[in-house]
């Protein structure tokens, strides 16, 4: 038989949702994988209640239906300050996860280096591998995830093409600084570099931190293209629906590439979840006081519990630190946590690229009584867990 691919070789199933299925399988309450617990904002659903039995359920322009991308530029300017054009600027794609990999493969040739950020949501490596170019890991180190801005600049000097940032950051919940992304977008400029951002958690924040958007920041609009989603934002993660915002000469590159990977996102969902772009401010204040809600619900009882773990700025994921457990191995403490313990985590070293295997994350986007069970059963963690 012909040889399977070499570029995939080394790949394996995604460690989270793998997690997911371990979770239903010993029925554990899943803080694996990133999705809440509850219902979409009441509007949007409502909005696809009235659509569905009428439409559109065709083809949308494959680059998104002409009233989503203007909902879409309007709040992007609302928040960023920036002018955007619908037409030439976004294109929507089937979650920010192709919104990655279009735009990767619309910048980066084989052979190429990119610049990833250790820890790293799994699929930029994957992204970066499946383009044909090489990663250059830059550590983010516990437990407030700076960067040594010379490492740093070494992976420029290494001639890095593009360069990715999560901001917020998953897994490890930081958010970048104006400075540091100012210190990023220099050496961009300096070593001629593309910067491609994931900004999903752009709205859930944690005080008194604030999001800063790449784009916006001095010389940097035409070098930076941003993936987002509406995914975390309006509690639709199963409905895929992202978008890319860069500058006409990259947009019109990824169009081509998203035509050819997917066509285009689901029609009758751009319609409905077009409410949603429309809210006012009130529903992004109300959603961040509602993820501090949850944090400080989640956090408090790990203090409780006297369970140590990284404090997050943004994002709704947390590390917990299992050093006293004595596991040489995360992946089996997270299968046991499952089983013995009754909930779902991720193992730290999925995210990592230096050798880490002492954190897990949980995520905390869940109903309180979710939460308060998950913590219920981790009050007899010490006397069930053993290697």
């Amino acid at each position: 038989m012909p040889r399977l691919s070499d570029r995939t070789a080394s790949f394996t199933d995604s460690v989270i949702r793998r997690m997911t299925r371990i979770s239903n399988q010993y029925g554990a309450i899943n803080l694996s994988q990133g999705f809440p617990d509850f219902d979409p904002p009441k509007a949007i659903t409502d909005r696809l209640a009235e659509i569905a039995p009428a439409g559109p359920h065709q083809y949308a322009l494959t680059w998104g239906a002409q009233n989503f991308r203007e909902a879409l530029a309007a709040k992007h300017e609302h928040f960023s300050g920036m002018k955007i054009d619908p037409n030439s600027e976004i294109v929507v794609t089937c979650g920010s996860t192709e919104a990655m990999m279009a735009s990767m493969m619309s910048v980066v040739n084989p052979g190429d280096k990119v610049i990833v950020f250790s820890p790293f949501y799994e699929n930029y490596g994957a992204d970066t591998i499946l383009s044909g170019a090489e990663p250059i890991f830059v550590p983010l180190t516990p437990p407030e995830f700076n960067f040594d801005p010379e490492v740093l600049e070494d992976g420029f000097r290494a001639g890095a093409k593009a360069i990715v940032i999560c901001n917020p950051s998953n897994p490890c919940g930081k958010v970048f600084t104006e400075e540091e992304l100012k210190l990023i977008g220099n050496l961009a400029i300096k070593y001629d570099a593309w910067v491609i951002t994931d900004e999903v958690y752009e709205h859930i924040l944690y005080a008194p931190n604030r999001h800063v958007y790449m784009a916006s920041l001095p010389g940097m609009r035409e070098r930076t293209i941003t993936c987002n989603s509406l995914s975390k934002t309006y509690s639709i993660t199963g409905w895929r629906l992202g978008y890319v915002i860069a500058p006409e000469e990259i947009t019109d590159r990824v169009k081509k590439v998203h035509d050819f990977l997917t066509v285009g996102a689901a029609a009758p969902l751009m319609e409905a979840a077009t409410v949603g772009l429309q809210f006012g401010d009130d529903y992004y204040r109300d959603l961040q006081a509602h993820y501090t809600h949850m944090k400080e619900l989640f956090t408090g009882g790990l203090r409780n519990l006297d369970i140590p773990f990284t404090d997050p700025q943004g994002a709704y994921y947390v590390l917990m630190d299992i050093s006293e457990f004595g596991y040489e191995d995360d992946n089996e403490f997270c299968v046991d946590l499952a089983k013995k313990v009754g909930v779902g985590a991720v193992p730290g070293s999925s995210f990592f690229r230096e050798p880490i295997n002492h954190l897990i994350r949980f995520h905390f986007a869940k109903q309180d009584e979710t939460l308060l069970g998950a913590l219920d059963r981790l009050a007899d963690i010490r006397s069930k867990m053993t290697p």
